[in-house]
């Protein structure tokens, strides 16, 4: 009898703290909605997954637009090397993708035939 009753009691409370946090989460959603704050982060989060351009590639390497191939693949191994090394992962990473920007940029032009 009593352990039938603990358990009734059990399940009435978990029942109303279960909707008293989804009351709280509703809330909290409305409230980031009218502050704007939702749409800031949705914002963030579009900036964070952007693909970097080709002038931030090549500022990262510290190439120009006259450089050829092989002067940012040069650039490229002596970067990522020294990252490898004694430097970070992030800053390795972010060689990495600057090479891999530029290199996409120089095979669209190969294909078009305009010079890089």
């Amino acid at each position: 009898m009593a352990g039938k009753l603990i358990a009734n009691l059990i399940v009435m409370g978990s029942g109303i703290i279960g909707r008293a946090m989804l009351q709280a989460y509703r809330k909290a959603l409305d409230n980031a909605n009218k502050t704007g704050v939702a749409h800031e982060t949705i914002n963030n989060i579009r900036r964070a997954s952007k693909t970097m351009t080709e002038q931030e590639a090549r500022q990262i390497l510290g190439v120009s637009e006259q450089s050829t191939w092989e002067e940012i693949a040069q650039r490229y191994d002596n970067l990522f090397e020294r990252n490898a090394t004694s430097g970070s992962f992030y800053l390795q990473s972010k060689v990495h993708r600057a090479k891999e920007c530029l290199e996409n940029v120089y095979q669209k032009n190969k294909q078009d035939g305009t010079p890089p």
